[in-house]
This record gives structure tokens, sequence and C-alpha cells, in this order.
């Protein structure tokens, strides 16, 4: 099921800084970004973490942060066999941690003990970005190792073919628009998540 309409919570002022306030959504389950590269997922993971007052995680940041060295670098000394298995490791060990917001890197989601691991702990959203927004978004970024070829428009064409079919695997899909601002896209997050009161509760 695809959102693309904004929330009816676009627009209403934030009292998640008020000492005292009630907060107006609750979270049952950690939500758990999955897309391809360029999606948004870090971006409106953020947003969405934000409107509901809960920790914001990023898997890759977490890898980055305990190699001391890039994704890129990891990918160059140690290969994507070794980025996997590690990023698994950091996947599971941050959705045991406390309920939050986590982006995952564009792969995580094609492993399925990741998919298990995430829809027993959490609930899969899938930002569903067309392939020439995601082109328009990573073309001039040397930052991803997938697209270190000859050709990465293609290879990103192709990355895109295989991997689509799994993301339609996720609990929820939100579709991405071009004119989608991250706010907009944030709104269409929660509203995509308060079908599933087991997940997000408005209170």
């Amino acid at each position: 099921m695809a959102f693309s309409v904004r929330s009816r919570h676009s627009g209403k002022k934030s009292e998640f800084g008020q000492v005292g306030a009630v907060l107006p959504f609750k979270l049952k389950k950690s939500i758990v970004m999955v897309g391809m590269m360029g999606a948004g997922k870090t971006a409106v993971g953020q947003a969405v973490a934000n409107r509901l007052h809960v920790p914001f995680l990023d898997s890759d940041e977490e890898i980055v942060r305990a190699a001391n060295m890039s994704i890129a670098e990891i990918f160059e000394r140690d290969g994507e066999e070794f980025f996997r298995k590690r990023e698994s490791e950091v996947i599971g060990r941050l959705l045991d941690t406390e309920r939050a917001v986590l982006s995952t890197g564009g792969g995580a989601f094609m492993s399925e003990q990741n998919r298990n691991m995430i829809s027993e702990r959490g609930v899969a959203v899938w930002l569903n970005a067309d392939l020439d927004l995601l082109w328009s978004r990573v073309k001039h970024k040397d930052t991803r190792p997938l697209l270190r070829t000859a050709n990465p428009k293609v290879t990103l064409t192709e990355i895109y073919d295989t991997r689509v079919p799994v993301y339609a695997q996720a609990d929820l899909s939100v579709e991405a628009q071009r004119d989608f601002t991250i706010a907009d896209m944030a709104n269409a997050v929660v509203a995509a998540l308060l079908t599933r009161p087991d997940v997000l509760e408005e209170t």
C-alpha cells in the first residue's frame, strides 16, 4: 500500500520542547527505513524521529564509527561480504537497543536474515522512489561504492531492477514524489504508520 498524501499533522506546532507536554504518539516497535540509495532514508528517518520524539539511528553511521573508516573504504579493504556481515550484526544490536527510527543501507533489506529480523522486532517502511528521481540525487556523488563503475547509471538501473521486488516485501510502502519536501515525506510515513496500531498510536 503506497502513501503519497500529506498527513493531517502537517504544520502542527510541536510541543516536544515543553516541559511536561503530552506526546501525541506512542511508538510500540522500531521503524526501519529501507530502500534504494538516494531514496532519503536518513533525511526522512531523522524527520520522522523528530516528529515522533524518538531516537534516530543509522546502521551505516554505526558501522563507520566502529570501523573508523568510510563505507567505501570498508568495501575496498574487506569486500562487500564482510561489510554485509557487520551490517547484520549492527542492525540486530540497534533493534535490541531501544524503540527508534532506524535507517539502513540500501542493500541491507536484500538479506533474508535481515528481513526476518526486522519483521520480528520492528516494521519495515520502504521509501519507494522511481529510478529517475534516484539518479538525479546520486549522479553527482562519489560516496556510493557500488556505483564506482564505468557506467554508474546502468549499474544503478541493474541494482534497482534487482532490489525493487525485494523492497516490495516491506510492511509499508511510501511513494516518493519529486516535489515532496523532507517534511512531506515524513508526514506520509507517519500517515502510513498510523494504519498499523501495533506499531504507532496517536495519543
